[in-house]
This record gives structure tokens, sequence and C-alpha cells, in this order.
């Protein structure tokens, strides 16, 4: 009887567009990984249509066919990655509510043994970035999940001569004050490095 595949679930909010290209670029790294499948879900949004800026529109209207999350998704994945801008250090509102409703696989321990990462988008080169992967990190704990970073085998990791994202924590890409700077392809290329390594870590705990 065939093996069933490593199924691995990217689940982001992007409310500028910078996380959904990490997301986008997490999920080729773990689709790159044989015998795996991926799922790509966007959390739900919490700010009223009426109080969308033009750029938030643009980007619901490009990430329109992504669907919403569910815990159902949750209990599927073996391995799963987390993506949110920062807020003040911390995961945006809309990741914190799909995260708060985890209780109930809280108690029956669904999420046990699952692998996770995250990958996180700020305004400035210091604006943030390992200190939101790492708050994002205690919930996932507080699940038991298994939470993996980026090692230094990643050799993006050692660039100092360019403002860009990206630590042993997981991955990340600087969008700038108006959110206008897309990842670079550095930044894209460790988004990739960090959806193998969720992928690889999830199918050997598997068996």
């Amino acid at each position: 009887m065939a093996k069933s595949k490593t199924k691995v679930l990217v689940v982001f909010y992007s409310m500028t567009g910078n996380v959904a290209k990490l997301a986008e670029a997490v999920a080729e790294g773990a689709g790159s990984v044989p015998d795996t499948e991926v799922r790509m879900r966007q959390v739900e949004e919490l700010v009223p249509k009426e109080k969308w800026t033009d750029v938030m529109k643009k980007v619901k209207e490009e990430l329109k066919d992504i669907p919403v999350a569910s815990m159902e998704d949750l209990e599927w994945a073996d391995g799963i990655a987390f993506g949110t801008p920062t807020r003040y250090g911390n995961m945006t509102a809309q990741m914190k509510e799909f995260i708060d409703r985890t209780g109930n696989l809280w108690l029956k321990g669904a999420l046990i043994n699952k692998v996770a990462g995250i990958f996180v988008s700020t305004s400035t080169q210091h604006g943030g970035q390992e200190s939101t992967i790492i708050t994002s990190m205690v919930p996932l704990f507080h699940l038991g999940m298994i939470v993996v970073g980026i090692p230094y085998s990643e050799q993006r990791l050692f660039s100092m001569y360019a403002v860009g994202g990206g630590s042993p924590y997981g991955a990340s890409s600087v969008s700038g004050p108006m959110a206008d700077r897309m990842p670079t392809g550095d930044d894209l290329e460790i988004a990739k490095t960090l959806g193998r390594r969720i992928a690889e870590i999830a199918k050997k705990i598997r068996g």
C-alpha cells in the first residue's frame, strides 16, 4: 500500500501583499519535497470593508481565490507555516484571533508533534522581525507543536550588504514604511528553505 503524502499548510495574513509573496515562496519550497501536498490558506480579515485602503482592496482582490483557513486545515496538516506582518513586535490581531480559536484542538491534543515554522514582514530593518517570530512561537509550544527555524547552512543568512530579512528563527522581509517594497530574491529563497525544511522534518516524523 502506497504511503499518503506529507501534508503542509501555509496559513497567512497579508494586508499589503508582502507576506503573501513570502507565503507563495514557502509553499513552493514545501512543494519541492517529493510526495508533499501543499495547501494555502489565509486567515479571516477583521478590518471592516469600509475601512479598507486602496492597497488593501487590490491585495484582497489578488488573494480572493485563496480560501479562508479553518480548524480542519490545521488538523489536516503534518506541518504548518504561519505568516504574519508584525504589529509592534507581535503577530497581527487577525492571526492571533485565528490561533485563539484553537482551544478545542488544544484540548484534544490535535496539533501535538506537528511541525511549525514562522515567516513575517516588517516595515523597517529592525522593526520587530525576530521578536514577532519569537512571540509567535509561544502559542505553538502550548499546542504541542515542534517549531523549526532556518539553520546557517542557508548561506543567505550571512548577507550583510543589503536590506533584507531571514534569521535562524524564520523567514522575513522588509516592506518599507509605505509597505511598497516587495521581498527580495534572497528573502524568497530563504522562505523556500523554511518551507522545504518544514516538509522534510514533517516527512521524517511521519516515518
